[in-house]
């Protein structure tokens, strides 16, 4: 489904009666929602006729279909009409209308919750899927709705007259996070389309003309936004704007400068992090503290957060990003792990009892942290351990850059085997990577970093493989270099940038 309200009134609709609910992005292909809901086995599905992005209508009917044919179970298909009204859904095994299914209620629906234990079933999500199978995380109703009101309303200072808004597929944590406004309250905005368009900010023409409070991005969308040279705080009305949260990787520090200088002076720029694995965060905003340039402004309440060395010892950092005690919002179960096995494996085989959630962190001396990265996608040339976000926050500077991706690669030394950093780089349109703006690029990370960041290669790409959600993806960029299968290339919203790593000269030597 896209983001659409019939999404958010079939999902209240499902979990009030104590069914589980899952979903993922119109942009899937069939095989990558095959790998999710193949798992799961849904008894209902419902979905779109179409979608629209970036000004191009895309169909859905024959995907759904052939998802209807490949997983039995699946009794009922049900079709909201969103980009067409005469839809002819005969080939579709199963298949009604919104409306159809709606008006098959003998009487007027009227919405009554079921009680259920606090930790029944509300959600499957999934991790990205990109090494293998996706895992499916099942997460409790008591626990996830705990956690999301404390975030929304303590972490955010979230009321009833909020206007909030997140830019997200369905098939992102954020999507459910968003969707828990309402518990307190607050109205949502739900928007569908690309986030930027070339000469055009619908957006920020949202935000305006909305009224947002809240208004949800990503660090990679601040960051391109930059490079555009949009400059809200000439162009639109952001009076009502309080609060800009941003996920997904890292924010730099140069995109804090940027929205104070470019978008509104007096807003609360909060860099949040956490992940699908815990529908929530484990660091993010205060709405009474101050934001340090580059970091996470605190801890989340009640989430014991701490840094650990490869001794298992507490440190400031760098280091792993654990968890120490229990929370509401762990998954109380992964699907058909009948003996927690996989669960065990995935977070707590690193340090005895202790959750290991895979980022490279820092505590600060004033109570917040920096994320460098995930700590399987570290470099480690010579034995020196860099997070990757260290090298972006310094090449996303550079104006003629609009993205890039750093592994690190093996390769035999005299000593053995040793890795070198490798940078690939999507260039501004027209441009070509010559050795001055290598040089400039080397530079840079050389001063701002250190010589032990600068990477050995730099290579032109004309693309870089992400998630549906729009993070790159570091780790299958890196098999695909070693010549390793990428187990599930159909989780990625690009797949076919893949190919642009494959075989390539430069690293042959």
């Amino acid at each position: 489904m896209p983001n659409v309200p019939e999404t958010v009134i079939a999902m209240l609709a499902a979990t009030s009666i104590g069914a589980i609910w899952s979903s993922s992005s119109p942009d899937f292909g069939v095989n990558g929602v095959l790998d999710r809901f193949g798992q799961i086995q849904p008894r209902v599905l419902f979905c779109a006729d179409s979608y629209r992005y970036a000004g191009r209508d895309i169909d859905c009917l024959d995907r759904v279909r052939e998802i209807a044919e490949r997983i039995p179970e699946i009794e009922r298909v049900v079709v909201v009409p969103y980009l067409r009204q005469d839809l002819d859904l005969s080939a579709i095994r199963g298949a009604v209308t919104w409306d159809e299914f709606v008006g098959s209620s003998p009487d007027e629906p009227q919405l009554e919750f079921a009680r259920l234990p606090f930790d029944h079933p509300v959600y499957i999500m999934y991790s990205s899927g990109t090494t293998g199978l996706p895992k499916c995380l099942v997460h409790g109703a008591g626990g996830t709705l705990l956690q999301h009101l404390k975030e929304l309303a303590l972490l955010n200072d979230l009321t009833r007259d909020d206007r909030v808004f997140y830019f997200t597929t369905c098939g992102w944590m954020m999507w459910n996070w968003l969707v828990s406004c309402l518990a307190v309250g607050s109205t949502l905005i739900l928007y569908d389309g690309a986030p930027l368009v070339k000469r055009s900010t619908p957006l920020w023409d949202m935000a305006a003309g909305e009224r947002i409070t809240v208004f949800g991005t990503s660090a990679k969308w601040l960051a391109l936004a930059e490079k555009e040279g949009v400059r809200p705080i000439d162009t639109h009305d952001l009076s009502a704007l309080e609060t800009i949260l941003s996920t997904g990787s890292p924010l730099a520090a140069h995109s804090f400068d940027y929205v104070y200088a470019n978008v509104k002076h007096d807003v609360r720029l909060s860099s949040i992090s956490g992940g699908t694995d815990i529908i929530s965060c484990f660091a993010g905003g205060n709405p009474i503290g101050p934001v340090w340039r580059g970091e996470l402004q605190a801890r989340a309440l009640a989430m014991k957060v701490e840094i650990f060395d490869e001794n298992g010892e507490s440190v400031q950092g760098p280091g792993e990003l654990v968890c120490t005690a229990p929370f509401p919002s762990m998954p109380v179960s992964f699907w058909n792990d009948p003996d927690g096995a996989k669960y065990r494996a995935a977070y707590f085989e690193t340090y005895p009892n202790t959750w290991r959630h895979g980022d490279w962190a820092e505590l600060t001396s004033h109570g917040g942290m920096i994320i460098y990265g995930r700590s399987d996608a570290t470099l480690n040339p010579g034995g020196v351990r860099i997070g990757t976000a260290e090298i972006y926050r310094q090449v996303d500077q550079l104006p003629e850059i609009l993205e890039s991706i750093v592994i690190g690669q093996n390769i035999e030394a005299s000593a053995g085997t040793d890795v070198r950093i490798v940078l690939f780089v999507r260039l501004v349109e027209g441009l070509t990577l010559t050795d001055e703006l290598k040089e400039r690029i080397r530079t840079q990370i050389r001063v701002n970093a250190s010589p032990h960041h600068v990477p050995k290669k730099i290579i032109q790409v004309a693309d870089i493989p992400r998630t549906i959600s729009g993070k790159i993806t570091e780790l299958a960029v890196r098999d695909v270099v070693h010549g390793r299968a990428v187990k599930n290339a159909d989780a990625l919203a690009n797949p076919k940038a893949l190919e642009l790593f494959r075989d390539l000269e430069e690293l042959r030597t």
